[in-house]
């Protein structure tokens, strides 16, 4: 059952909060020892599981997001019912851009439209200054409700897209291949550019760290399509605000820093920040761990497809990953990106018990 607001101060006592500092994916995150690898999934509550397909016949998905009751739902059911070892929040990385002026839907068949993107420097003088979270309050409410019903040793990760990916959308007007319209405003106009990664930067920090007030023991940062740019073009028009983002994080949270497609950009990535780094699928765990430095924790990186085919397969793979963390403090293991929609369920169970079982120090 899900608590309504008004039934508990959203603080914790000092008991579950040491219960969630010590729980294995915290002691992960600061690179602690810990009794197993500790396992979450990007897109753990999606349309692959039953009980969340029930709950969307009955609302649309922006709505699931706006309706916190629903959104702890969700949340709650998947970590439970996938037994991994922290839930995050049901939410999406464009909610932020609507309190900047952006007229966002949810399109049945095509996923996020935005109907007014940006497109020149006149556009991105119009964008709002986020100075004031409280738009937002729904999904403040859902981590309130969500920290309240789930276990008192289990972490409540909250998160937000990172600049360049929610940039991109906003420009895009929607999903992208080639990003034409990104690149050539970042390209032809760099101040006006600059100007709108500025403020999505000076947002960002606002809404995590709310999140992290309401409940969140963690925040992830997702750049979903930076891998589209070269290190350069990252060094040169990314790297200062996604840096400004993760150090204007709350003092002592863990940021997972976590893109796609970046096996080219993950020094410049590191020199952005975050205490763990997320891999995609497309470079070998431990040569990524090598190059964005042991000092780092990471977090990966099984190719979401691989759920798809048998147990066999899947617990294979479990344990090659594995084999490559050696056993070393800081690996979170997860997807290299989301649980797709069609992925049977029994698989991802399979996935998340090979793992506990064959990481668990002897």
């Amino acid at each position: 059952m899900i608590l309504s607001s008004a039934q508990a101060d959203p603080r914790q006592d000092s008991a579950t909060n040491d219960a969630l500092q010590n729980s294995p994916f915290m002691r992960a995150c600061r690179r602690e020892a810990v009794p197993f690898t500790p396992v979450w999934l990007m897109r753990q509550a999606g349309r692959y599981m039953p009980e969340y397909r029930a709950v969307r016949e009955r609302t649309t998905f922006l709505e699931l997001c706006k309706r916190p009751e629903l959104a702890a739902e969700v949340t709650v059911t998947a970590a439970e019912r996938l037994g991994v070892d922290a839930a995050i929040i049901f939410a999406d990385i464009l909610l932020i851009i609507e309190p900047m002026g952006m007229d966002l839907e949810f399109a049945k068949g095509e996923g996020p439209v935005i109907h007014n993107p940006v497109r020149a420097g006149a556009d991105i003088e119009r964008l709002r200054e986020v100075e004031d979270v409280s738009t937002l309050d729904y999904v403040f409410d859902a981590i309130r409700q969500t920290r309240r019903a789930l276990a008192r040793d289990l972490p409540l990760i909250g998160f937000a897209g990172a600049p360049f990916t929610l940039a991109s959308y906003m420009i895009e007007g929607g999903a992208s291949k080639n990003f034409v319209h990104t690149k050539r405003l970042m390209y032809t106009d760099e101040a006006a550019w600059h100007e709108m990664m500025s403020k999505l930067a000076r947002a960002l920090p606002r809404y995590l760290n709310a999140q992290v007030e309401a409940g969140a023991q963690a925040v992830q940062l997702f750049d979903s399509w930076v891998g589209i740019l070269s290190a350069n073009d990252y060094r040169r028009y990314v790297l200062p605000h996604t840096r400004r983002v993760i150090k204007s994080i709350t003092p002592g949270v863990p940021v997972i820093h976590f893109g796609t497609g970046t096996a080219m950009l993950l020094e410049a990535m590191r020199e952005a920040g975050g205490d763990c780094m997320g891999l995609d699928w497309r470079i070998n765990l431990s040569e990524g761990w090598r190059r964005i430095g042991e000092d780092k924790a990471v977090m990966g990186n099984l190719d979401p497809v691989a759920l798809f085919t048998n147990r066999n397969f899947v617990r294979a793979e479990a344990k090659r990953i594995l084999d490559e963390a050696g056993g070393r403090n800081g690996h979170i293991f997860n997807l290299g990106h989301g649980i797709l929609p069609e992925t049977p369920v029994d698989n991802v169970l399979a996935l998340v018990d090979a793992v506990h079982e064959l990481s668990a120090r002897k």
